[in-house]
Order: C-alpha cells, then sequence, then structure tokens
C-alpha cells in the first residue's frame, strides 16, 4: 500500500505546481499592472522595484495555494478514473477512502504549513512591503498620493485632498489642505489647482497653490475665523524626502495584516477591556443609547489557544507591535508662507456662529483621530477620548455631579471611545479567524474535490475548470462578504470566517461518505445516468396524473 500512496501523490505533484505557478502568475501580474506605472519612471532604483514585486508573492501565495490543491486534486483523480486505473484498483480490492487517504494526509500536513506561513512568514512580509513603499512614497510622494482622498503629508500636521493629480505634471486640480501644524489654530486652504514638486535637494516638499482662499480658526476664540484670498500661496514641507533609504522593518507601526496571531490576539484582548470599561462609563451618561451598542462579552477563541499551544511547547509570542515614545521620529515641519505676503485680498475677520466654525476643522482631525486610536488604544483602567480635558478621568471616576453640557460631552468622547475600541476588536479578531479560516480550506478543498472527481470521471479539463472556478468563487465572495458584516458587528467573527469552510466541509463529508457507491459505467458519467433517472421518473408522475 505505500506503493500506491506514493503513487496517488506523485499523481497531484504536477497539476499543484502547475497550478501554483499559473495562479499565483496570474494574480500577480494583475497587481504589477496596478502598480508598475507609479513605479517606473519615477527615479526609483531597480533593486527597489524587484524588491517591492518580490515582497508581493507571499500574501499572492497565501490566497493561490489552497486553489492550487483544489484543482490538482479534481485533476489528479479525474485522470485515474477516465483511464480506468480507479476501475483497476476496485477490482484488486483497494477502497476508494484507501486511495484518498494519503491525500488527506498531505492535505492536513499543508493545512500545517499554511498556519505558519500565514503567522510567520505573511506578516513579515507585509510589513517589509509597508516599510518599503513608505520609503518610495518620501522620495516620490505622487506615488503614494491618491485622488478623492485625504491624503497624510505630514504625520499629525498636514492632510492634502485633490480631485485630480497629473502623474506626468505633478500638477492637481480642486485641491483642499488641511494645516494641523500651528498649536492655536487649524487652518484649511482651498485652491483650484496646484503643482506638487520637491525641492533641487530632494529635501523638502513644495506646494503651489493658485487662486484659492485660506480659513483660519483659533482655538482659543472658536466664534470668530479669518480669511484670505490669494491668486498664488507656497508651502514648503520640510523633511519630506532625502536620498532612498530603507528604514528598519521593527521601527515602524504595524498594522493587523503585519502582526502574528499572538500580536493581534494581544491587542484584541486590551481593546476588549477598554471598550468594556469604556461602556460601563457611558451607561452613566448616555443610558439610551449605551443598551442599544452593548456589546457581548469578550471570549478568548482561536487566537489564544494558538497561543496557549505554542507556550506549553516553549514557542516564545511576540507581543503586540508598538513603538516606543523615544523611537518614534519627529514629524517634517510644515511652512506656510505668511498669509500677508501671498494674500492679494485680504478679508477682514468676521464673527460666525459657533456651529458653522466648529464644522470647519472637522475634516482635518478626523483622520489623526482614527488612526491614533487604531495605533495605541489607551488603557483600560482609565480610557481618555480625545479631545477631553486633563481631569476626565477623575471626574468620571468621582461621580461628581456635572452640568448637561459637560455631561453630553463625555458622553460624545465616550461613544467615540467606545467605537474605536469596538471597532479593533472586531477587525483584529476577524484577521485571526481568516488566518486559520484560509489554511484550513487546504484540507475542506480535498475532502471536496476528490469525491467529485471520482463521481465524475468522465468530466475531464472542462469539469476541473468549471468546479474550481465555483468553489473559488463562493469561498471567495464568502469571505469577503462575512469580513465586511464582521467589521460592521452583523456577524460575529467566528461565523463570518468560518461559514464558508463549514458549508463545503459538509458537503464534502457526504460525498465522502457515498464514495464507492457509484453508478459510474463505461457508457458514461454518473450525470448522465442521474440525468435519465430524472427522465424516467418525471415520464412516470406524467403518465399517473393522465390515468
Amino acid at each position: 500500500m505505500k506503493i500506491t500512496s506514493k503513487y496517488i501523490l506523485k499523481e497531484h505533484v504536477g497539476p499543484l505546481v502547475f497550478a501554483l505557478s499559473a495562479l499565483t502568475s496570474l494574480l500577480l501580474l494583475n497587481y504589477v499592472a496596478k502598480k508598475f506605472g507609479d513605479l517606473v519612471g519615477k527615479g526609483l532604483p531597480v533593486r527597489a522595484i524587484v524588491e517591492f514585486f518580490a515582497l508581493s508573492i507571499p500574501f499572492t501565495i497565501a490566497m493561490t495555494l489552497p486553489m492550487a490543491i483544489l484543482v490538482a486534486t479534481l485533476h489528479a483523480f479525474s485522470r485515474l478514473a477516465s483511464e480506468n486505473e480507479i476501475t483497476a484498483y476496485k477490482a484488486s480490492g483497494v477502497s476508494m477512502h484507501r486511495l484518498v487517504a494519503p491525500v488527506l494526509v498531505a492535505a492536513m500536513g499543508f493545512t500545517v504549513f499554511m498556519i505558519w506561513f500565514n503567522d510567520q512568514v505573511l506578516p513579515r512580509t507585509n510589513h517589509q512591503l509597508a516599510t518599503l513603499t513608505g520609503d518610495i512614497s518620501r522620495k516620490k510622494p505622487t506615488v503614494a498620493f491618491k485622488e478623492q482622498i485625504i491624503n497624510e503629508v505630514s504625520p499629525g500636521k498636514l492632510y492634502l485632498k485633490a480631485v485630480h493629480i497629473d502623474r506626468a505634471t505633478s500638477m492637481m486640480r480642486d485641491v483642499t489642505i488641511y494645516d494641523l501644524s500651528p498649536p492655536q489654530k487649524r487652518r484649511a486652504i482651498h485652491a483650484d489647482s496646484g503643482l506638487l514638486e520637491l525641492s533641487p535637494d530632494q529635501v523638502d516638499l513644495l506646494l503651489t497653490l493658485y487662486s484659492g482662499s485660506m480659513t483660519e480658526v483659533s482655538l482659543q476664540e472658536p466664534g470668530r475665523l479669518q480669511r484670505n484670498f490669494f491668486r498664488t500661496d507656497f508651502i514648503k514641507v520640510r523633511g519630506v524626502g532625502n536620498n532612498f533609504e530603507n528604514e528598519s522593518p521593527d521601527s515602524a507601526y504595524k498594522s493587523d495584516r503585519e502582526m502574528t496571531v499572538c500580536e493581534l490576539q494581544d491587542r484584541v484582548g486590551r481593546s476588549a477591556r477598554t471598550r468594556d470599561s469604556t461602556w460601563k462609563m457611558l451607561y452613566r451618561y448616555d443610558r439610551k443609547f449605551a443598551l442599544t451598542v452593548q456589546p457581548t462579552v469578550f471570549r478568548p477563541g482561536l487566537g489564544a489557544w494558538y497561543c496557549r499551544a505554542l507556550t506549553a511547547v516553549g514557542i516564545k509570542t511576540a507581543a503586540a507591535a508598538t513603538v516606543p515614545q523615544d523611537t518614534v521620529k519627529k514629524p517634517a515641519t510644515v511652512t506656510t508662507a505668511p498669509p500677508q505676503d501671498t494674500t492679494k485680498k485680504p478679508a477682514t475677520a468676521i464673527a460666525a456662529p459657533p456651529q458653522d466654525t466648529a464644522k470647519s476643522p472637522a475634516p482635518a482631525t478626523a483622520a489623526p483621530q482614527d488612526s491614533a486610536a487604531l495605533a495605541a488604544p489607551t488603557p483600560p483602567s482609565m480610557p481618555h477620548p480625545a479631545g477631553m480635558p486633563p481631569n476626565y478621568g477623575q471626574v468620571v471616576a468621582s461621580g461628581d455631579s456635572l452640568s448637561g453640557s459637560t455631561s453630553q460631552i463625555l458622553a460624545e468622547g465616550l461613544k467615540i471611545e467606545f467605537g474605536n475600541a469596538a471597532n479593533v476588536v472586531d477587525r483584529y479578531s476577524v484577521e485571526i479567524e481568516k488566518k486559520f479560516a484560509i489554511a484550513v480550506a487546504c484540507f475542506v478543498f480535498v475532502l471536496l474535490g476528490a469525491p467529485i472527481a471520482l463521481r465524475f470521471p468522465r468530466g475531464g479539463v472542462g469539469m476541473t475548470i468549471g468546479v474550481s472556478l465555483a468553489v473559488f468563487g463562493l469561498y471567495y465572495v464568502g469571505l469577503i462578504v462575512g469580513e465586511t458584516m464582521a467589521d460592521r458587528d452583523y456577524m460575529t467573527p467566528f461565523w463570518s470566517m468560518w461559514t464558508a469552510n463549514i458549508i463545503l466541509g459538509m458537503i464534502g463529508l457526504v460525498l465522502m461518505v457515498r464514495l464507492g457507491r457509484e453508478g459510474t459505467t463505461n457508457r458514461g458519467s454518473e450525470t448522465t445516468e442521474l440525468l435519465d433517472r430524472a427522465r424516467r421518473r418525471v415520464a412516470r408522475l406524467v403518465r399517473r396524473r393522465h390515468r
């Protein structure tokens, strides 16, 4: 039987290598087509471009390996059945389950490999790719800038939005800039067009704006604003780009797809404690709203068990990825030309209603608040929502009576803090479950593919392609829909990621149990026999009704 097992596995090697290479190449070419124009012709070294696409291969393999295993299983067993080798094994007394067993064992090995790959290799390569992308964006900012979204030019200080960006000339149309660099002011600049370029020494970013206005609001006097109109305005952002240099991967912040399972699990646990403690305080100030968003009891999932298993076998797990304060680089300096030098028609300071001025700086502060909340959740012992006074924790903890307006402000801050913490819990929990679900798909696809190939031996390449496309479409659409629903808190992370595996796995188990009861003959496939039986049943029903 060892010879039979080796022979069955050998039949899968060729189709597996071919399918993995073909599928990975197709997805990678699609990714290259999207990014190639942004990288070539920007003055980047060839090494950087090659490294960029080399680091893009691992996350492509994470998606294509389960696909390749399904294609290899369908093709190998379909070929064995079509050439009557399966019939010869049956005549020799070898059961179908015995022929499928070595492939299932190999699929289990691929599952274990994919768990390690998704937990260790994929986060590291994703982090290196993110670091490399950041290095490229510092050398050529237009590579990273996207149209019609708010782009971070200087971390925490300057944000830019342009309706259209001409990559060839670096010209922008309908430009909006949110400047947070003045400590006591918020500044919004609108311009019809602008030019984006680097200084001759490739160090500073130069923004030249045409035909626009600059609106300033003082934080000390939010009821007043000042608006200046200009024909030409200059903004210099110092220290944005210099020579192309790679940074240490460990010095940058990690997103959810750049963390290992244990790093994600640690972040989920801390954010869940922050979410629950914030909800308890929110219940005191806005009970009606709190009851509508009451969180479920946090229970550790697969990530916690996995990290405990690693600890039990003596493997050291990594702590959550954070950036020490002393290693964070200082953001680039933003220098804006004085309004009196560039302003052609200064406008007199006018009084504005408080509600209008409150809306003006909102776009500038929305992005940094969200990113800060995701990057470093506040300690669960005393959450401190953005914009709250320094003694916020003492006020809430002491239970002192508050005025209606103060209580409303605190409730709004708690809502923001609760929403950010809940979003982190859902998003990071989904990422944990996804790492395991995609790995287990290697086993599920073999469990489903082997019986289908053996039950339809005359299907050939058409059956392999058709079944593969159908399963791929259902599975990955299920993952995308499940991830979206889990992020919006419509489903739990577990069910959102594992529903597709459970459904396909149950179908595979049913087919596996029925394996060996085929009605296939040399005269045709079982599909033909099923259609014949269906026609005969319909004919009998019609005859009974006419009697």
